[in-house]
C-alpha cells in the first residue's frame, strides 16, 4: 500500500540514494492522461509512501529535455500542478508489469534500510523548480 501524503520528515543519519529511478528506462507512452500516478519519495510505518496525483496532459520537462507529464495533485499544497518525467510515476491503479517490478525493487532496496524507523521518512529525491516542475536530485546534478 503506498498512502499519499504531501508531509515531510528528515530522515535522521543518511539518507538511502536512489540508484533505481534515474536509471529507469520509462517512456512517455508508458502514461496517458487520466491515469493515477504517485511518486515514491520515502517510506511510512515500513511501508513506500509519496504523493497521488493525476495525469492530465503531455508536458515537456525541460531539466531532462524530454517528454513529460503535466500533474494534479488533488490535496494541493505548494503547488496543485507540477510537470514530471515518466521515470518518477508509478501507476496506482493499474497493476502494470513495469511499475509492480520497479515498486518490488524499491521495496527491496529501502525497507531494510528502514526497517528499525516507525516515522515519516522523506528521503528528499525530489524538488520543485521555480518552473513547477518535479526534478530528482540525479537530474537536478546533471543537468541533462
Amino acid at each position: 500500500m503506498i498512502p499519499p501524503s504531501n508531509s515531510t520528515g528528515s530522515p535522521p543519519g543518511r539518507t538511502p540514494t536512489d540508484h533505481l529511478t534515474p536509471e529507469r528506462d520509462m517512456t512517455h507512452r508508458h502514461f496517458e492522461a487520466g491515469d493515477h500516478v504517485v511518486v515514491i519519495k520515502g517510506v511510512a510505518g515500513g511501508e513506500l509512501w509519496g504523493d497521488a496525483m493525476r495525469i492530465v496532459a503531455p508536458s515537456w520537462h525541460t531539466p531532462t529535455n524530454e517528454n513529460g507529464w503535466r500533474l494534479r495533485d488533488a490535496t494541493g499544497g505548494d503547488q496543485s500542478y507540477v510537470t514530471a518525467h515518466p521515470r518518477y510515476l508509478v501507476h496506482l491503479t493499474r497493476r502494470c508489469p513495469d511499475c509492480v517490478i520497479y515498486l518490488r525493487a524499491m521495496e527491496d532496496h529501502l525497507l531494510p534500510k528502514t526497517h528499525e524507523r516507525s516515522s515519516l521518512i522523506d528521503f528528499g529525491w525530489y524538488t520543485v523548480t521555480s518552473l513547477g516542475q518535479l526534478v530528482h536530485v540525479a537530474d537536478a546534478r546533471s543537468g541533462r
